[in-house]
């Protein structure tokens, strides 16, 4: 049986992990910095935010600019040339705050939000919206109904987006149409007493994804089959495949994920673990 190992420590709470460039990329809510980091485990700071402002998913434009969202409020911003810009205000979409994001090739970024306050009332599940934010920054709501849409992949050949649903204990999937919209909503995967959380797509069409109730990763195929389910020795919230082969797993771990149990103490990690079938944008360009 697989097991992790450890990379690299001294987080606070890591999110949005991506391979891009040989590197490792991912934000820290709690640091309030966007880092990438090497098989090494050598770290670069790429930017801090101002403030209290809370970076979580990234992705890029097809210039190579960078896209994160900024939680708290509910933007994404664009860095690119050291400069950091607003590039859409999801405020008229999000009911509480933004999280993961997926970037299609074009640049269309979708973005989940938490869908209600889970910090003062946990209990009350409200559905949430999923944002489209186009290459122009202009932005509109693409689906509805969603229990705290969170991590999401966009399938290799572009014609369906995978959402994951940390309250709904399953994955939706939709049609992209060539304006970037969404149809056809339809379980992808029913995962009971599981919440989904950051997760990737491997070349033979299963996610990979950190279980946020169940300190593991797990992997799912269409229709509901766990064929893999290795435990992290913490709480797991976001996992990514990469490396230069993309079979590395590497898994965003912290003892919680609110401020009171993990903000400036250092305690998060990311942990590592070898897989067979590697990422499904291995090669790609």
């Amino acid at each position: 049986m697989a097991q992790f190992e450890p990379f690299l420590d001294g987080l606070d709470f890591g999110e949005g992990p991506r391979w891009r460039d040989g590197r490792l990329w991912y934000s820290d809510f709690y640091q309030h910095r966007v880092y990438a980091v090497g098989e090494d485990g050598r770290r670069e700071t790429i930017l801090e935010l101002p403030g209290d402002a809370q970076p979580s998913g990234l992705g890029w434009m097809p210039d190579g600019s960078l896209l994160l969202v900024s939680m708290l409020d509910r933007k994404v911003l664009r860095f690119a040339d050291d400069e950091l810009a607003e590039h859409a205000d999801l405020g008229d979409i999000a009911t509480f705050h933004c999280n993961d994001m997926v970037v299609d090739g074009n640049g269309n970024a979708y973005v989940g939000n938490f869908g209600w306050d889970i910090v003062t009332d946990f209990r009350n599940v409200t559905p949430a919206k999923l944002a489209l934010v186009r290459p122009d920054g202009s932005v509109e709501t693409v689906a509805d109904d969603l229990l705290f849409p969170n991590g999401a992949v966009i399938t290799p050949d572009g014609s369906t987006l995978i959402v994951g649903e940390s309250f709904g204990a399953r994955y939706r999937a939709y049609d992209i149409a060539d304006d970037a919209t969404l149809s056809n909503g339809r379980v992808w995967a029913d995962i009971p007493g599981t919440a989904p959380d950051g997760c990737d797509l491997d070349a033979d069409g299963g996610i990979w994804f950190a279980d946020a109730v169940g300190g593991r990763v797990v992997r799912v195929v269409e229709g509901g089959e766990v064929t893999d389910s290795v435990e992290t020795g913490d709480g797991c919230f976001a996992c990514v495949l990469g490396g230069d082969d993309g079979r590395t797993l590497f898994a965003l771990c912290a003892p919680g994920s609110a401020p009171d149990q993990v903000a400036g103490l250092g305690l998060g990690s990311i942990r590592t673990m070898r897989v067979d079938v590697p990422s499904a944008s291995h090669g790609a360009a």
